[in-house]
C-alpha cells in the first residue's frame, strides 16, 4: 500500500499530458462497466505506481504508471486463454503480438500493454470481458 494516493496533478506531471489523458480515459472506460475495489500500490522495479481493480479476491486488471509511461496488465488463466485463442483474429495485431510474446506463468499468461492512445481500448475491454462480465449497466 502507498502512504498517499497520487493526485491528478502528480499523475499528470509523472505521465505527461497525453498519457495522463490515456490513463484517465482508460480508467473511465473500466469504471463505466465495472464496480470494483481499486487499490494503489507501489509499482515494483519497473513502475512507480500500480492501480489494481479487484473484486472478491480476484484481480480484473491493473494499470501501471511511471515517468512518461502507462501500463495496462491483464492476466489470462487457462480457460481465459482458450477463449482468447478461439477469437484472437477479432483482436488488433498489437494485442495478438503481445499475447504471443507474453510469458506464461503457473497462474496464467501476463499480458502487459503500453498504450499511447485510445486505439486499443475496445480490445482491452474485450479482454476484460473474457475475465468477467461487467457488473454495471
Amino acid at each position: 500500500m502507498l502512504d498517499s494516493i497520487p493526485g491528478g496533478d502528480e499523475m499528470k506531471s509523472l505521465l505527461g499530458d497525453s498519457l495522463y489523458d490515456v490513463w484517465t480515459q482508460l480508467t473511465a472506460c473500466i469504471d463505466e462497466k465495472y464496480d470494483m475495489e481499486r487499490t494503489w500500490n507501489k509499482g515494483g522495479k519497473a513502475w512507480k505506481y500500480e492501480y489494481k481493480y479487484r473484486r472478491g479476491g480476484k484481480t480484473l486488471c491493473a494499470l501501471y504508471a511511471r515517468e512518461n509511461g502507462v501500463g495496462f496488465m491483464v492476466i489470462l488463466g487457462k480457460e481465459e486463454r482458450a477463449k482468447f485463442e478461439a477469437d484472437k483474429d477479432a483482436y488488433a495485431k498489437e494485442i495478438q503480438q503481445v499475447y504471443e510474446e507474453s510469458k506464461t506463468y503457473h497462474d496464467g499468461k501476463w499480458l502487459m500493454f503500453e498504450p499511447k492512445d485510445q486505439s486499443l481500448f475496445d480490445d482491452f475491454m474485450k479482454l476484460l470481458l473474457i475475465k468477467r462480465k461487467p457488473n454495471r449497466t
